[in-house]
């Protein structure tokens, strides 16, 4: 599930010191009844909706370098950038963007007499 946007963490915590029920909310801003909760509980912990930090290597490449990496190869980009970027990074941010890689599938060509016979 995509994070809660701030706006509606704001307005899940209004309606909930409003008296409305924990299932209301979330029904209201269509998340789950968990979320709702782990956000009163992270609330009433921290006194603030912001998000956590979360863990993970921080990115090296800029949106930019992204973007330029999906129209070029590893081998092409390899020496321009400091950090270089390799194969790997160049394949996560392609599957990112939602662009797979794919072969083409090799088959025999068929002759107008394969094409005639299959029509039959």
């Amino acid at each position: 599930m995509p994070r809660v946007p701030a706006h509606l963490r704001e307005r899940a915590l209004g309606t909930l010191k409003g008296g409305m029920r924990t299932a209301d909310v979330a029904r209201a801003i269509n998340c789950n009844v968990r979320t709702v909760r782990r956000l009163r509980q992270h609330y009433s912990e921290t006194g603030r909706t912001a998000d956590r930090p979360r863990s993970g290597r921080p990115r090296v490449t800029t949106p930019a370098q992204d973007r330029y990496m999906s129209t070029t190869t590893a081998r092409v980009t390899s020496g321009m950038h400091n950090p270089p970027i390799s194969a790997q990074t160049v394949r996560s941010r392609l599957r990112e963007a939602g662009l797979m890689t794919c072969r083409p599938v090799v088959r025999q060509v068929l002759t107008r007499h394969h094409q005639q016979q299959l029509c039959l």
